[in-house]
């Protein structure tokens, strides 16, 4: 089972960053201000769903494919960088989501190709590109059957993906665009437009997604 393949210290970290993530999430969607406790509980259990899949989804998908390649991965948090975020989020309204990393274990005699590496690090923005597609899908549904929570889900959802993804992919110190740039500037170009673009698409810039949504139901 793949969940044995996840011991119980990667467990914990994995646990208390995707919690400390999702209060640096709710600490930007609410930095407008909220009607309700009830609101703000909403928000905060909705970020909990929403960056449990796709911080803990990235994470996996660097440890899986570098597992695939032979080598031995494990997520670690770093408490510096958790309390970090959740400053940054609470002063700035910025989202540091780096609350660690999976960190991969060499081989004595071999070392991790440009390619390898490469391959390692754009799995994670890629399962958040394709998880910003099915919560793109869940706005949709929302719109359809005319539920405003739904709608709520799959935009914070589509926002969250949207972030996590753009910022792993900046060409920067120890984050994924760095060595995804190295490997292949083609595949590192294609993903951080899209990155950038998920995140103006579920802010509607420029009415972007407005359009789209008027476009497929005909308004």
């Amino acid at each position: 089972m793949i969940t044995d393949k996840i011991d119980r210290e990667e467990r914990k970290d994995l646990s208390i960053a995707c919690l400390a993530l999702a209060l640096a999430f709710t600490l930007v969607f609410i930095r407008g201000g909220w009607d309700t406790w009830t609101d703000l509980l909403f928000i905060f259990v909705i970020s909990v769903i929403t960056v449990g899949a796709a911080f803990i989804l990235h994470e996996m998908a660097h440890k899986f494919t570098a597992m695939k390649f032979g080598y031995y991965a494990a997520f670690r948090k770093d408490n510096g960088m958790l309390l970090m975020g959740v400053a940054l989020a609470a002063l700035v309204g910025v989202v540091f989501a780096a609350p660690g990393a999976t960190v991969i274990y060499g081989q004595p005699g071999r070392d991790m190709s440009k390619k390898e590496n490469g391959i390692i690090s754009v799995a994670g923005p890629v399962v958040n590109l394709c998880l910003g597609v099915l919560f793109f899908a869940i706005i949709v549904a929302g719109f359809a059957v005319q539920m405003l929570p739904v709608i709520i889900i799959g935009t914070m959802g589509l926002s969250v993906n949207g972030m996590i993804a753009f910022f792993n992919m900046l060409p920067i110190s120890v984050l994924d665009g760095k060595k995804v740039l190295a490997w292949n500037p083609v595949i590192f170009a294609i993903l951080i437009v899209l990155s950038l673009g998920m995140v103006l698409f579920a802010t509607n810039y420029g009415g972007a997604m407005d359009t789209v949504i008027g476009a497929i139901f005909g308004w």
